[in-house]
């Protein structure tokens, strides 16, 4: 990875986009997968690449469901394998539930390297090798599932997903909780809870949440997810109005 001086005024966006590189390089993450992280960013600069108080909302309403849920599953791609590894491994331990492999560019090869990326890493339950049950309406890779992941799964934590695979996971019955940082994405629209934040500062808080919780006491609360997501496109429209007011 290139050394980027912590003064830098991107140093943390660009840190992201190095650890990407280097996941392709690794044969973790698609090369595909840095156009997708671009357009990513663009989204973080319009929140002001913080967690938005809708964004929070979001992430309490999604502890909720993982500590409640009877078989969460944590879906994994190339690019959040490279990205935040560590931290879905840390969320894995916190709820008992299985990481799953999941990638539209698939290949055994690449499925293996991933795997033995997180398991390199201290992950002990990691599925994805063995998928051979299909999420019906999809046609594509992705809809490989493992039966004793996402396929048995109530609920199914999917950070930077597809669209049509979140859809289609609603349809089996599933809840799905998503990270994606465009509040517009069929993914955003379609998950039951839809946290619009950069994958790192959602799983930190995410993280914080469910350690503070107590299973005794945690109920879910009255959450809208396509209320919430207006109220994330409110508050990108005030910080743009504020923005320009200061100009």
């Amino acid at each position: 990875m290139v050394t980027i001086p912590e003064s830098h005024p991107r140093y943390k966006s660009l840190q992201k986009r190095e650890k990407i590189v280097a996941g392709i390089e690794a044969g973790i993450t698609s090369r595909q997968g840095l156009i997708a992280h671009g357009r990513g960013e663009a989204f973080d600069y319009l929140i002001g690449e913080r967690t938005l108080p809708a964004a929070l909302r979001a992430t309490e309403a999604a502890a909720a469901l993982l500590l409640t849920a009877e078989k969460p599953v944590i879906s994994v791609n190339g690019n959040v394998a490279a990205l935040v590894p560590e931290k879905l491994i840390a969320l894995s331990t916190l709820i008992l539930a299985p990481l799953e492999v999941n990638i539209f560019y698939w290949t055994e090869e690449r499925v293996q390297r991933i795997v033995a990326h997180l398991e390199r890493l201290g992950a002990t339950n990691v599925l994805g090798r063995d998928a051979e049950p299909r999420i019906p309406g999809i046609t594509h890779a992705r809809a490989r599932a493992d039966t004793a992941g996402i396929y048995a799964a109530d609920v199914v934590f999917t950070p930077l997903e597809d669209g049509d695979r979140c859809e289609a996971l609603i349809k089996m019955g599933k809840r799905v909780i998503s990270v994606d940082l465009n509040p517009f994405s069929r993914t955003s629209r379609y998950a039951t809870v839809s946290i619009v934040d950069d994958v790192e500062r959602a799983l930190d808080n995410l993280i914080a949440l469910i350690r503070a919780a107590k299973l005794s006491t945690v109920t879910t609360p009255d959450f809208d997810n396509q209320r919430n997501l207006s109220a994330v496109i409110d508050e990108i429209i005030e910080r743009l109005r504020v923005e320009e007011s200061g100009c």
